[in-house]
């Protein structure tokens, strides 16, 4: 099966967003160049992690390249909602980061959903070098988002991305899970709404 690599090296626009209400969001990667437009749909998590580590990721490069780094976004940048159609290309089940010390860039990929085959063996391998050889890129076939941004960009994205994770339900001040708008059962009352 052919896989396809949507590269957008640099993007027009590459931005994390939602489609939905709260509680029942889908989060979204969508990137804008070229005349195409890519989303792929992934977990509210993953978008945190995602966030989190970018902004490690820009730390380390300026500790150990000397890269400048711009100063964290204090002004609201692009706030507007996601491109339409908001057609999803694929799921995003990995997510890898790099820093090209060349272009100093940030390099992002997100990597599709494989389908993973679980082989029980129940005497000895043969040989382990091609049980290895197997585990190590298994999704070499699957289909990726590479996106390439600059330090601020970086920064714009990450600074969008905790504002789209946080938009989301207030949580319960007594348990932590979100409340939803006609309120939740929480086990620290009992089970009673709150």
């Amino acid at each position: 099966m052919t896989h396809q690599v949507h590269a957008f090296e640099p993007p027009e626009r590459f931005v994390a967003g939602t489609v939905g209400p709260p509680g029942e969001r889908t989060f979204f990667l969508q990137a804008r160049g070229g005349g195409r437009l890519v989303s792929v749909a992934l977990e509210k998590v993953q978008v945190s992690l995602l966030a989190e580590k970018l902004e490690e990721l820009l730390s380390e490069a300026q500790r150990r390249f000397g890269v400048e780094l711009p100063e964290p976004v204090a002004v609201v940048g692009d706030n507007d909602p996601l491109d339409t159609p908001v057609d999803e290309e694929f799921r995003v089940g990995t997510l890898g980061l790099a820093f090209d010390v060349d272009t100093a860039t940030v390099v992002i990929e997100a990597i599709a959903v494989g389908e993973v085959e679980v082989e029980v063996e129940l005497g000895e391998p043969d040989d382990d070098e091609d049980a290895e050889d197997e585990d190590e890129e298994p999704d070499e076939d699957l289909d990726r988002l590479r996106v390439r941004l600059t330090p601020e960009a970086t920064r714009q994205f990450i600074e969008r991305a905790r504002r789209v994770v946080n938009a989301g339900r207030p949580p319960c001040p007594l348990c932590g899970q979100p409340l939803d708008p006609a309120g939740h059962l929480c086990p620290r009352h009992n089970g009673y709404h709150r």
